[in-house]
Protein backbone atom coordinates (compact mmCIF):
# COMPACT_ATOMS: atom_id res chain seq x y z
CA UNK A 1 0.00 0.00 0.00
CA UNK A 2 1.22 3.53 -0.63
CA UNK A 3 1.51 5.25 2.68
CA UNK A 4 2.79 8.56 3.94
CA UNK A 5 6.25 8.64 5.35
CA UNK A 6 6.99 9.97 8.82
CA UNK A 7 5.31 13.28 9.53
CA UNK A 8 4.81 14.43 5.98
CA UNK A 9 1.12 14.21 6.64
CA UNK A 10 -0.21 15.14 3.24
CA UNK A 11 2.69 15.53 0.86
CA UNK A 12 4.67 12.31 0.70
CA UNK A 13 3.69 8.94 -0.68
CA UNK A 14 6.36 6.42 0.10
CA UNK A 15 5.67 3.00 -1.35
CA UNK A 16 5.26 0.43 1.41
CA UNK A 17 4.19 -3.20 1.12
CA UNK A 18 0.58 -4.10 1.88
CA UNK A 19 -0.20 -5.77 5.16
CA UNK A 20 -0.16 -4.83 8.80
CA UNK A 21 0.01 -1.05 9.07
CA UNK A 22 1.70 -1.18 12.49
CA UNK A 23 4.67 -3.09 11.06
CA UNK A 24 5.54 -0.19 8.78
CA UNK A 25 5.16 2.50 11.43
CA UNK A 26 7.18 0.57 14.03
CA UNK A 27 10.27 0.48 11.85
CA UNK A 28 11.52 3.87 13.06
CA UNK A 29 9.14 4.26 16.01
CA UNK A 30 11.38 6.32 18.33
CA UNK A 31 12.65 8.56 15.56
CA UNK A 32 9.15 9.02 14.18
CA UNK A 33 7.77 10.08 17.56
CA UNK A 34 10.47 12.73 17.95
CA UNK A 35 9.85 14.05 14.46
CA UNK A 36 6.10 14.06 15.07
CA UNK A 37 6.54 16.23 18.17
CA UNK A 38 8.78 18.62 16.24
CA UNK A 39 6.27 18.78 13.38
CA UNK A 40 3.32 19.42 15.70
CA UNK A 41 5.19 22.33 17.30
CA UNK A 42 6.09 23.81 13.92
CA UNK A 43 2.57 23.33 12.53
CA UNK A 44 1.02 24.94 15.61
CA UNK A 45 3.39 27.89 15.38
CA UNK A 46 2.72 28.27 11.65
CA UNK A 47 -1.03 28.13 12.32
CA UNK A 48 -1.02 30.89 14.95
CA UNK A 49 1.41 33.20 13.15
CA UNK A 50 -0.04 32.43 9.72
CA UNK A 51 -3.71 32.98 10.55
CA UNK A 52 -3.05 36.14 12.57
CA UNK A 53 -0.35 37.58 10.30
CA UNK A 54 -2.05 36.87 6.99
CA UNK A 55 -5.38 37.93 8.47
CA UNK A 56 -3.85 41.33 9.27
CA UNK A 57 -2.40 41.58 5.74
CA UNK A 58 -5.82 40.75 4.23
CA UNK A 59 -7.48 43.34 6.46
CA UNK A 60 -4.91 46.05 5.64
CA UNK A 61 -4.57 45.45 1.88
CA UNK A 62 -8.21 44.58 1.33
CA UNK A 63 -10.00 47.17 3.45
CA UNK A 64 -7.68 49.92 4.73
CA UNK A 65 -5.21 50.71 1.95
CA UNK A 66 -5.89 52.29 -1.40
CA UNK A 67 -6.17 49.57 -4.06
CA UNK A 68 -3.07 49.39 -6.24
CA UNK A 69 -1.50 46.71 -8.41
CA UNK A 70 0.92 45.85 -5.60
CA UNK A 71 -1.82 45.47 -2.99
CA UNK A 72 -3.72 43.13 -5.34
CA UNK A 73 -0.66 40.86 -5.62
CA UNK A 74 0.05 40.79 -1.88
CA UNK A 75 -3.62 40.42 -0.97
CA UNK A 76 -3.85 37.27 -3.08
CA UNK A 77 -0.60 35.90 -1.61
CA UNK A 78 -2.01 36.46 1.87
CA UNK A 79 -5.33 34.78 0.99
CA UNK A 80 -3.48 31.69 -0.27
CA UNK A 81 -1.34 31.50 2.88
CA UNK A 82 -4.31 32.18 5.17
CA UNK A 83 -6.34 29.41 3.55
CA UNK A 84 -3.48 26.96 3.94
CA UNK A 85 -2.63 27.81 7.56
CA UNK A 86 -6.33 27.61 8.52
CA UNK A 87 -6.21 23.88 7.70
CA UNK A 88 -3.08 23.16 9.79
CA UNK A 89 -5.00 22.10 12.94
CA UNK A 90 -6.10 19.03 10.97
CA UNK A 91 -2.44 18.15 10.47
CA UNK A 92 -1.70 18.61 14.16
CA UNK A 93 -4.57 16.29 15.12
CA UNK A 94 -3.45 13.76 12.49
CA UNK A 95 0.04 13.65 13.99
CA UNK A 96 -1.24 13.62 17.58
CA UNK A 97 -3.34 10.56 16.72
CA UNK A 98 -0.26 8.88 15.20
CA UNK A 99 -1.50 9.15 11.60
CA UNK A 100 -5.06 8.14 12.30
CA UNK A 101 -7.35 10.27 10.09
CA UNK A 102 -10.75 10.81 11.78
CA UNK A 103 -12.10 13.50 9.43
CA UNK A 104 -13.42 11.38 6.56
CA UNK A 105 -12.51 10.85 2.92
CA UNK A 106 -13.60 14.26 1.60
CA UNK A 107 -11.53 16.21 4.14
CA UNK A 108 -8.57 13.95 3.40
CA UNK A 109 -8.79 15.00 -0.25
CA UNK A 110 -9.55 18.67 0.47
CA UNK A 111 -6.76 19.06 3.00
CA UNK A 112 -4.06 17.91 0.60
CA UNK A 113 -5.58 19.88 -2.29
CA UNK A 114 -5.44 23.10 -0.27
CA UNK A 115 -1.78 22.46 0.52
CA UNK A 116 -0.78 22.17 -3.12
CA UNK A 117 -3.12 24.97 -4.15
CA UNK A 118 -1.12 27.16 -1.77
CA UNK A 119 2.16 25.96 -3.30
CA UNK A 120 1.10 26.72 -6.88
CA UNK A 121 -0.65 30.03 -6.19
CA UNK A 122 2.29 31.30 -4.11
CA UNK A 123 4.95 30.50 -6.69
CA UNK A 124 2.81 31.76 -9.59
CA UNK A 125 2.15 35.06 -7.83
CA UNK A 126 5.87 35.43 -7.16
CA UNK A 127 6.45 34.96 -10.89
CA UNK A 128 3.78 37.55 -11.70
CA UNK A 129 5.21 40.02 -9.16
CA UNK A 130 8.72 39.56 -10.58
CA UNK A 131 7.54 40.09 -14.16
CA UNK A 132 5.49 43.11 -13.10
CA UNK A 133 8.49 44.58 -11.30
CA UNK A 134 10.70 43.94 -14.33
CA UNK A 135 8.27 45.66 -16.70
CA UNK A 136 7.92 48.63 -14.32
CA UNK A 137 11.68 49.12 -14.18
CA UNK A 138 12.53 48.48 -17.84
CA UNK A 139 9.50 50.19 -19.42
CA UNK A 140 8.27 52.65 -16.76
CA UNK A 141 6.20 54.81 -19.11
CA UNK A 142 4.38 51.84 -20.64
CA UNK A 143 3.81 50.38 -17.19
CA UNK A 144 2.38 53.63 -15.87
CA UNK A 145 -0.09 53.76 -18.77
CA UNK A 146 -1.14 50.09 -18.76
CA UNK A 147 -0.78 48.77 -15.19
CA UNK A 148 -4.07 49.02 -13.33
CA UNK A 149 -6.04 47.26 -10.62
CA UNK A 150 -8.58 45.76 -13.02
CA UNK A 151 -5.94 44.00 -15.14
CA UNK A 152 -4.14 42.85 -12.01
CA UNK A 153 -7.39 41.34 -10.72
CA UNK A 154 -7.90 39.42 -13.97
CA UNK A 155 -4.33 38.13 -13.85
CA UNK A 156 -4.91 37.05 -10.24
CA UNK A 157 -8.03 35.17 -11.25
CA UNK A 158 -6.03 33.40 -13.96
CA UNK A 159 -3.39 32.41 -11.40
CA UNK A 160 -6.00 30.90 -9.09
CA UNK A 161 -7.66 28.98 -11.93
CA UNK A 162 -4.32 27.63 -13.16
CA UNK A 163 -3.26 26.61 -9.66
CA UNK A 164 -6.62 24.94 -9.04
CA UNK A 165 -6.31 22.90 -12.25
CA UNK A 166 -2.83 21.70 -11.22
CA UNK A 167 -4.17 20.80 -7.76
CA UNK A 168 -7.06 18.64 -9.02
CA UNK A 169 -4.96 15.43 -9.35
CA UNK A 170 -4.15 15.61 -5.65
CA UNK A 171 -7.87 15.68 -4.87
CA UNK A 172 -8.51 12.73 -7.20
CA UNK A 173 -5.69 10.50 -5.96
CA UNK A 174 -6.00 11.17 -2.24
CA UNK A 175 -7.88 8.39 -0.47
CA UNK A 176 -8.53 6.79 2.91
CA UNK A 177 -8.23 3.17 4.00
CA UNK A 178 -9.71 1.73 7.17
CA UNK A 179 -7.97 -0.97 9.23
CA UNK A 180 -10.77 -2.35 11.48
CA UNK A 181 -8.48 -4.56 13.55
CA UNK A 182 -6.46 -1.56 14.74
CA UNK A 183 -9.31 0.98 14.64
CA UNK A 184 -7.12 3.01 12.31
CA UNK A 185 -7.86 5.12 9.20
CA UNK A 186 -5.04 6.20 6.92
CA UNK A 187 -5.11 9.19 4.58
CA UNK A 188 -2.79 8.38 1.67
CA UNK A 189 -2.18 8.73 -2.07
CA UNK A 190 -3.89 5.97 -4.06
CA UNK A 191 -2.42 6.66 -7.50
CA UNK A 192 -4.05 3.61 -9.09
CA UNK A 193 -7.45 4.34 -7.53
CA UNK A 194 -7.49 0.66 -6.63
CA UNK A 195 -6.87 -1.62 -3.66
CA UNK A 196 -4.94 -4.04 -5.86
CA UNK A 197 -1.29 -4.07 -4.72
CA UNK A 198 -0.19 -7.25 -6.48
CA UNK A 199 -0.91 -7.00 -10.22
CA UNK A 200 2.26 -5.75 -12.01
CA UNK A 201 0.33 -3.50 -14.40
CA UNK A 202 -1.43 -1.78 -11.49
CA UNK A 203 1.85 -1.31 -9.63
CA UNK A 204 3.39 0.19 -12.75
CA UNK A 205 0.43 2.56 -13.08
CA UNK A 206 0.94 3.69 -9.48
CA UNK A 207 4.61 4.31 -10.06
CA UNK A 208 4.03 6.14 -13.36
CA UNK A 209 1.39 8.50 -11.92
CA UNK A 210 3.53 9.13 -8.86
CA UNK A 211 6.54 10.03 -11.01
CA UNK A 212 4.44 12.16 -13.37
CA UNK A 213 2.99 14.15 -10.48
CA UNK A 214 6.33 14.73 -8.74
CA UNK A 215 8.17 15.69 -11.94
CA UNK A 216 5.36 17.98 -13.10
CA UNK A 217 5.31 19.67 -9.71
CA UNK A 218 9.10 20.04 -9.74
CA UNK A 219 9.05 21.67 -13.17
CA UNK A 220 5.98 23.90 -12.80
CA UNK A 221 6.40 24.85 -9.14
CA UNK A 222 10.18 25.20 -9.04
CA UNK A 223 12.37 24.97 -12.16
CA UNK A 224 10.36 27.15 -14.56
CA UNK A 225 9.25 29.76 -11.97
CA UNK A 226 12.76 29.98 -10.53
CA UNK A 227 14.22 30.49 -14.01
CA UNK A 228 11.72 33.24 -14.85
CA UNK A 229 12.21 35.00 -11.50
CA UNK A 230 16.02 34.90 -11.67
CA UNK A 231 15.89 36.22 -15.25
CA UNK A 232 13.59 39.08 -14.24
CA UNK A 233 15.80 40.15 -11.35
CA UNK A 234 18.96 39.86 -13.45
CA UNK A 235 17.39 42.33 -15.88
CA UNK A 236 16.26 44.59 -13.02
CA UNK A 237 19.70 44.64 -11.36
CA UNK A 238 21.37 45.39 -14.70
CA UNK A 239 18.98 48.31 -15.27
CA UNK A 240 19.32 49.70 -11.74
CA UNK A 241 23.11 49.71 -11.98
CA UNK A 242 22.81 52.00 -15.00
CA UNK A 243 20.32 54.33 -13.31
CA UNK A 244 21.17 55.31 -9.73
CA UNK A 245 18.12 57.57 -9.36
CA UNK A 246 15.80 54.72 -10.31
CA UNK A 247 17.68 52.43 -7.93
CA UNK A 248 17.07 54.74 -4.96
CA UNK A 249 13.37 55.05 -5.81
CA UNK A 250 12.78 51.30 -6.05
CA UNK A 251 15.17 50.05 -3.38
CA UNK A 252 12.64 49.31 -0.62
CA UNK A 253 9.98 47.49 -2.74
CA UNK A 254 12.80 45.63 -4.50
CA UNK A 255 14.33 44.44 -1.22
CA UNK A 256 10.98 43.31 0.19
CA UNK A 257 10.01 41.31 -2.90
CA UNK A 258 13.51 39.84 -3.19
CA UNK A 259 13.32 38.75 0.47
CA UNK A 260 9.91 37.10 -0.09
CA UNK A 261 11.19 35.21 -3.13
CA UNK A 262 14.43 34.08 -1.44
CA UNK A 263 12.49 32.95 1.64
CA UNK A 264 10.00 31.05 -0.50
CA UNK A 265 12.64 29.09 -2.39
CA UNK A 266 14.74 28.40 0.71
CA UNK A 267 11.64 26.97 2.40
CA UNK A 268 10.51 24.88 -0.57
CA UNK A 269 13.79 23.66 -2.13
CA UNK A 270 14.30 20.87 0.48
CA UNK A 271 10.74 19.66 -0.12
CA UNK A 272 11.27 19.38 -3.89
CA UNK A 273 14.62 17.66 -3.38
CA UNK A 274 13.07 15.11 -1.02
CA UNK A 275 10.25 14.52 -3.51
CA UNK A 276 12.78 13.62 -6.21
CA UNK A 277 14.77 11.41 -3.84
CA UNK A 278 11.56 9.63 -2.92
CA UNK A 279 11.13 8.51 -6.53
CA UNK A 280 14.26 6.38 -6.19
CA UNK A 281 13.52 2.77 -5.36
CA UNK A 282 15.13 2.63 -1.96
CA UNK A 283 13.63 -0.56 -0.53
CA UNK A 284 17.03 -2.27 -0.55
CA UNK A 285 18.91 0.76 0.80
CA UNK A 286 18.36 1.24 4.52
CA UNK A 287 20.48 4.40 4.69
CA UNK A 288 18.49 6.15 1.97
CA UNK A 289 15.24 5.09 3.57
CA UNK A 290 16.44 6.64 6.83
CA UNK A 291 17.36 9.86 5.00
CA UNK A 292 13.85 10.06 3.59
CA UNK A 293 12.26 9.23 6.95
CA UNK A 294 14.16 12.11 8.57
CA UNK A 295 14.30 14.50 5.62
CA UNK A 296 10.66 14.57 4.57
CA UNK A 297 9.15 15.74 7.89
CA UNK A 298 11.86 18.39 8.28
CA UNK A 299 11.42 19.59 4.68
CA UNK A 300 7.64 19.63 5.08
CA UNK A 301 7.83 21.62 8.32
CA UNK A 302 10.13 24.14 6.65
CA UNK A 303 7.74 24.48 3.72
CA UNK A 304 4.80 25.04 6.06
CA UNK A 305 6.65 27.82 7.89
CA UNK A 306 6.83 29.82 4.68
CA UNK A 307 3.12 30.62 4.90
CA UNK A 308 3.60 32.60 8.12
CA UNK A 309 6.84 34.42 7.23
CA UNK A 310 5.61 36.89 4.61
CA UNK A 311 3.65 39.12 7.04
CA UNK A 312 6.76 39.36 9.23
CA UNK A 313 8.83 40.41 6.22
CA UNK A 314 6.27 43.07 5.28
CA UNK A 315 6.47 44.65 8.72
CA UNK A 316 10.18 44.34 9.47
CA UNK A 317 11.37 45.42 6.01
CA UNK A 318 8.72 48.07 5.38
CA UNK A 319 10.58 50.79 7.23
CA UNK A 320 13.47 51.45 9.58
CA UNK A 321 13.52 49.78 12.98
CA UNK A 322 12.90 52.99 14.92
CA UNK A 323 9.86 53.70 12.76
CA UNK A 324 8.57 50.18 13.43
CA UNK A 325 8.63 50.89 17.14
CA UNK A 326 6.94 54.25 16.83
CA UNK A 327 4.45 53.60 14.03
CA UNK A 328 1.56 51.21 13.63
CA UNK A 329 1.51 47.94 11.69
CA UNK A 330 -0.68 49.68 9.11
CA UNK A 331 2.04 52.25 8.43
CA UNK A 332 4.63 49.51 8.15
CA UNK A 333 2.57 47.61 5.59
CA UNK A 334 1.67 50.75 3.66
CA UNK A 335 5.40 51.38 3.44
CA UNK A 336 5.99 47.83 2.23
CA UNK A 337 3.28 47.74 -0.42
CA UNK A 338 3.40 51.24 -1.87
CA UNK A 339 4.04 51.70 -5.57
CA UNK A 340 7.18 53.25 -7.04
CA UNK A 341 5.19 56.35 -7.99
CA UNK A 342 4.24 56.85 -4.34
CA UNK A 343 7.83 56.29 -3.26
CA UNK A 344 9.01 58.80 -5.82
CA UNK A 345 6.42 61.32 -4.68
CA UNK A 346 7.39 60.83 -1.04
CA UNK A 347 11.07 61.28 -1.86
CA UNK A 348 10.32 64.42 -3.85
CA UNK A 349 8.26 65.81 -0.96
CA UNK A 350 11.04 65.09 1.52
CA UNK A 351 13.56 66.69 -0.83
CA UNK A 352 11.35 69.77 -1.16
CA UNK A 353 10.94 70.05 2.58
CA UNK A 354 14.67 69.69 3.03
CA UNK A 355 15.32 72.49 0.53
CA UNK A 356 12.80 74.74 2.27
CA UNK A 357 14.52 74.16 5.61
CA UNK A 358 17.91 74.95 4.06
CA UNK A 359 16.53 78.14 2.55
CA UNK A 360 15.03 79.16 5.89
CA UNK A 361 18.30 78.48 7.66
CA UNK A 362 20.20 80.57 5.08
CA UNK A 363 17.74 83.42 5.54
CA UNK A 364 18.05 83.22 9.32
CA UNK A 365 21.85 83.38 9.03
Amino acid sequence: MEMINSSSYNFSTTAAPPGDVSEYFDKYADLRKSLNVMSMIVYSLAFVLGVVGNGVVIWVTGFLMKKTVNTVWFLNLAVADFLFTAFLPLAVVYLALDFHWPFGNFMCKLNTTVSFLNLFTSVFFLVVISMDRCVSVVWPVWAQNHRNVRKASWVSLGVWVGALILSIPYFVFRDTEVFPEEDFTLCFNNFALSDDYETPSVLQLRQFRHEALVITRFLLAFVIPFTVIVSCYAIIIHRLRRNRTLASQTSRPFKIIAAIIITFFLCWVPFHIMGLIELVKFSADESLELVISVGIPIATSLAFLNSCLNPLLYVFMGQDFKDKVRKSILKAMESAFQEEEETRSTNDTKTGESKERSAADDTAV
